[in-house]
């Protein structure tokens, strides 16, 4: 049974592929749930670029993240509605660009946001995105995934070192007050990612919003009210004589 998409009066249109012989059974199957899923359906009709913007309406709407006026960066910005849906709430303009995004692949112009076309494993891109962005960011998102593999061992561990790339990023640019929301995968979030994001905000949790779908394996982590960086304790290893 499909969740309930609230806010939406729209009557989701049943879709069913003919028989392609081109198609994989398991192919087939991913388009035609894909076809016929509610929030897909409604991504159309509201201007979305993607379902995926339902996950951060939803995760902002319990959690209070984006507020106008705000700077916002988007690692992982493709198709951009994670743009969309950030500069509408911080109501950044064209005149007033409070958004950047990054990927490396295109993403389609997004009013009232920047998109840098380039890696953000790159060298170059944390200091192109801050002197894009003109001042320290208030929230640094993340839906960056490594593209899957099959194995889901090897998917978690990829997609959970971007997570932490992103996490390092944030700590040392964030201002104080700030927010960090990240893709992460069910399967167990690494110590020191954690040890990091506790170090330096004032809580942090793992959440799944309404709009991820029961099946994925897809968490959010979510760290709010960044404290300034805070260097990790040292610790002597020396050993005794």
């Amino acid at each position: 049974m499909k969740k309930p998409v609230k806010g939406s009066g729209a009557r989701v249109v049943r879709t069913k592929l003919k028989k392609n012989n081109k198609l994989k059974p398991s192919s087939r199957r991913w388009l035609e749930r894909h076809l016929n899923d509610p929030y897909v359906q409604r991504s159309k009709a509201d201007g979305y670029r993607s379902r995926a913007a339902y996950k951060l309406t939803e995760i902002d709407d319990k959690h209070k993240l984006l507020k106008p006026g705000q700077r916002v960066v988007d690692l992982g910005a493709a198709p951009g509605g994670w743009c969309q849906v950030a500069a509408a709430r911080v109501r950044s303009t064209p005149e007033d660009v409070r958004v950047v995004g990054i990927d490396y692949l295109p993403v389609d112009p997004v009013p009232g946001a920047t998109i840098l076309e380039l890696d953000f494993l790159d060298d170059s891109a944390p200091d192109r995105l801050m002197k894009t962005l003109g001042g320290a960011p208030d929230i640094v998102l993340s839906d960056m995934a490594a593209p899957t593999t099959g194995h889901r061992r090897t998917d978690h561990i990829r997609t959970m070192h971007l997570c932490e790339i992103a996490a390092d990023f944030a700590v040392s640019v964030l201002k104080p007050g700030g927010h960090f929301l990240a893709k992460t995968f069910q399967g167990g979030t690494e110590n020191a990612l954690l040890d990091l994001l506790k170090r330096n905000f004032r809580s942090v949790q793992h959440i799944k919003p309404p709009a991820s779908r029961d099946e994925s394996v897809e968490l959010y982590l979510l760290a709010k009210d960044f404290k300034g960086r805070q260097e990790a304790p040292e610790t002597d290893d020396a050993e005794e004589a």
